[in-house]
C-alpha cells in the first residue's frame, strides 16, 4: 500500500492510496479458497468444486467483497500512518479499480483542531448554597397531610358537605340502556375534588347515609367508547356511608406512614428534596457561567462536516422556509457546541479522567431511587436502549470535566434563600429571542455539551 498526501487545506486532508493489483489478486484468492471448501454446486462434491468454476460463478461478488474489505483496512491504515484526528466518517473516491489492476483512491478526510486549552486560573464562578426556610418545610408539611387524609364515619343523619366522602353503590342509564361500566360499589368520593365527573361531587353534597339520590351527569368527551362520549347519563346512587376527614396530627407516627424514620426525618427528607430541585436549576447556572468563559477564551477552526452535521441533527424537524429563516443563528448554536464539546473532551484527556461500567450503574440507581413503583421500567429502557446508556456515561464523563474545572478556577459560594433562588432563575430563565420556539429546550440545559461529542471513554 501507498500512501500519499494530494492536498492539505485548512482541517481537510486529501490522501491518495494505491493498493497493488498483486496484493489484491492474493486476497480474492484466499477468499475462493474459504468458499471452496463450503460451496455446493450440482456434479460437485462439497470441498471439491474447481476454483475456476467458483470464480466463474462468483468471481463478480467476491470481487466487490474483497475490494470492500481492503477500503476498509488501507483506509484506516493510512489515517493511523499519517496520524490524523479524524473528525467524522472520511470519503473515499475511487480512481481505478478492476480484476487485474491496482486499486487507486482518493480518502478525504476532516480531522479535529489542535487544540491548545489555557490556563483556568483566571476563571471565576458563583457557586449557590441554599437554604430552605421552615415556613416552605412546614407548607409541604401540611400539602402532604391534605393528600393523606383519614376518614372518620359522621353520625347516621348528619349531611355530605364538600370535604367529606361518600361511599355509595350506582346504577347508570344513557338513552334508558346499561352500558359497559354503567354499574359500580362501594365508590369512594371525597366531594369537592370533581374526580368522577364533572358537576356529579355537587349533587351529592346534604345526602344522608342509605339516602337513594338520582342525579344526572355527562359522560367525558374522551370515553373510550366513542358512542358513549359527550353521553347524558342518569344515575341512581345508593348511599352507603358518609365519612368526614379527621385532623391529620403531623407528628411521628405521621412520618411513618410516610416511610420515615420520624418527624425530624421527614422534614430532612423534604428539605433535601426541595433542596435538590433549587440546586439542579442553579448548578446548570454555575455550569453555563464556566462554559461561557471557556468558550470566549478559546478560538478553534471547526470541521465543517461536524458543523453541518450538528445544524442537520437539530434543525431535522424544521421546514425549509424556518431553516432558511434561522440559518446563521442556527450555525452560531451548532459551532458553540461543538467548539464546547472538543474543548471540554480535550481537558478530559488531558486529566485521565475516565467513566467506570459500576459509576454509570450507580447513577441508573440514582434515578431508580427517585422513580418508586417504576424501578423495572426504567431498567428495561437502559437494558433494551444501548444508546441511552451511553449518552449517560458521556453526561457523567461531562460532569466530571466540569467538576474539575470548579477545582481550578476561584469559586466564590454564595448562601442564598428560595426567594433569591426563584429570581436568579427566573432571570437565567428569560426566553432567548434568538432561538426559534422549535430549538428551545429547558432554559437550563440550553448549554449542555452533546454527550456524543465527549464519551469516547
Amino acid at each position: 500500500m501507498k500512501v500519499e498526501v494530494q492536498s492539505k487545506k485548512g482541517l481537510r486532508t486529501i490522501l491518495s492510496v494505491i493498493v497493488d493489483k498483486k496484493t489484491i489478486q492474493n486476497k480474492m484468492d484466499e477468499r475462493l479458497n474459504e468458499l471452496k471448501k463450503e460451496v455446493s454446486l450440482k456434479g460437485f462434491r462439497t470441498g471439491k468444486v474447481p476454483t475456476s468454476v467458483i470464480k466463474s460463478q462468483f468471481g463478480k461478488s467476491v470481487y466487490g467483497e474483497v475490494i470492500d474489505k481492503i477500503l476498509r483496512e488501507t483506509s484506516t491504515k493510512a489515517i493511523e500512518e499519517k496520524k490524523i484526528k479524524v473528525a467524522g466518517q472520511p470519503k473515499i473516491d475511487l480512481k481505478t479499480f478492476g480484476e487485474g489492476k491496482d486499486l487507486n483512491y482518493e480518502l478525504q478526510i476532516d480531522s479535529l483542531p489542535d487544540i491548545n486549552l489555557k490556563s483556568f486560573d483566571k476563571y471565576k464562578a458563583v457557586e449557590y448554597k441554599i437554604k430552605i426556610e421552615d415556613k416552605i418545610i412546614n407548607e409541604k408539611l401540611k400539602e402532604l397531610s391534605n393528600h393523606n387524609k383519614q376518614f372518620e364515619d359522621k353520625k347516621e343523619n348528619e349531611k355530605a358537605k364538600i370535604g367529606d366522602q361518600v361511599v355509595f353503590d350506582y346504577s347508570a342509564t344513557a338513552d334508558g340502556n346499561k352500558f359497559e361500566g354503567s354499574e359500580g360499589k362501594g365508590v369512594q368520593l371525597e366531594l369537592g375534588k370533581d374526580l368522577f365527573l364533572k358537576g356529579f361531587d355537587e349533587q351529592l353534597v346534604g345526602v344522608k347515609k342509605n339516602d337513594i339520590k338520582n342525579l344526572d351527569a355527562t359522560l367525558p368527551a374522551n370515553h373510550p367508547k366513542k358512542e358513549l362520549a359527550n353521553k347524558k347519563t342518569k344515575f341512581e346512587c345508593k348511599i352507603l356511608n358518609i365519612k368526614k376527614a379527621k385532623e391529620n396530627k403531623i407528628d411521628d407516627n405521621f412520618a411513618k406512614t410516610l416511610g420515615a424514620k420520624d418527624l425530624n426525618d421527614l422534614k430532612k427528607l423534604i428539605e433535601n428534596q426541595i433542596s435538590n430541585q433549587y440546586l439542579q436549576a442553579l448548578n446548570a447556572i454555575t455550569k453555563k457561567e464556566i462554559l461561557d468563559q471557556i468558550e470566549k477564551n478559546h478560538e478553534l477552526n471547526l470541521p465543517k462536516n461536524l458543523i453541518d452535521q450538528e445544524i442537520s441533527m437539530m434543525t431535522k424537524n424544521l421546514k425549509d422556509t424556518e431553516k432558511e429563516k434561522h440559518k446563521i443563528n442556527n450555525e452560531k448554536i451548532a459551532k458553540s457546541r461543538i467548539k464546547l464539546g472538543l474543548l471540554l473532551n480535550e481537558y478530559g484527556e488531558k486529566n485521565n479522567l475516565k467513566v467506570s461500567d459500576d459509576e454509570v450503574r450507580a447513577e441508573i440507581q440514582k434515578q431508580i431511587k427517585t422513580m418508586p413503583g417504576q424501578e423495572k421500567m426504567v431498567l428495561d429502557y437502559y437494558q433494551k436502549n444501548p444508546s441511552a446508556s451511553q449518552s449517560l456515561k458521556g453526561s457523567i464523563y461531562e460532569e466530571k470535566i466540569i467538576t474539575l474545572i470548579k477545582s481550578k478556577i476561584r469559586l466564590e459560594i454564595k448562601d442564598i434563600n428560595t426567594k433569591e433562588a426563584e429570581k436568579i432563575i427566573s432571570e437565567f430563565n428569560k426566553p432567548n429571542t434568538e432561538q426559534t420556539d422549535s430549538q428551545k429546550t429547558k432554559s437550563l440545559d440550553k448549554n449542555k455539551v452533546k454527550s456524543k461529542k465527549i464519551s469516547k471513554k
